[in-house]
C-alpha cells in the first residue's frame, strides 16, 4: 500500500471575474432540470419557462447596469486623478519656469556687478601704475 505522500495532488483553480458567465449557465442548467422533472402539463411549464426567463432577463439588465455604474464610477475616479496629476505637473513646470527666471536674473545681476568690479579694479591697476610711474619719475628728478 503507497504512502499518502505518494498521492497525487490535485489543484482546482477558479477563475475570480466570470460571475455573469456562471449564473446564466447555472440558469440554464436549471430550466432544463425543471423541465425534466416538473409534472406539469406543457402550457403550465411554457408559462414557467416565460416567468422564470422575465427573472431572469431582469437580474441580468439588474446586474449589466450595476456593472456599468461601477465602471463608470471607477473611470471617473480614473480621470479626476490623472486630471489631479496633469494640475500637479503644470504647476511644478510652472514654479519651474518661475524659479529658473528668477535665477537667471539674480546671476545677471551678479554678472553685471563682477564686470563693474573688474573694471574698477583694472581702472585702480592703471592709476596704480600711473602714480608708480609718476613717483618712479620724481626719483629720478630728485
Amino acid at each position: 500500500m503507497g504512502d499518502q505522500r505518494d498521492a497525487p495532488t490535485i489543484i482546482i483553480e477558479r477563475d475570480g471575474g466570470g460571475g455573469l458567465g456562471s449564473f446564466v449557465l447555472g440558469a440554464l442548467v436549471g430550466a432544463g432540470l425543471a423541465l425534466l422533472y416538473a409534472p406539469k402539463t406543457g402550457e403550465e411549464t411554457q408559462k414557467e419557462l416565460k416567468a422564470r426567463a422575465l427573472k431572469l432577463k431582469s437580474a441580468t439588465e439588474g446586474r449589466l447596469r450595476e456593472a456599468q455604474t461601477r465602471l463608470e464610477e471607477r473611470l471617473g475616479e480614473a480621470r479626476e486623478g490623472v486630471h489631479a496629476r496633469v494640475e500637479t505637473v503644470k504647476e511644478a513646470v510652472d514654479a519651474g519656469r518661475v524659479a529658473a527666471r528668477e535665477a537667471r536674473d539674480e546671476l545677471e545681476k551678479k554678472l553685471v556687478k563682477s564686470k563693474a568690479a573688474y573694471r574698477a579694479g583694472i581702472e585702480a591697476a592703471r592709476e596704480s601704475g600711473d602714480e608708480d610711474e609718476d613717483q618712479e619719475e620724481a626719483g629720478e628728478e630728485d
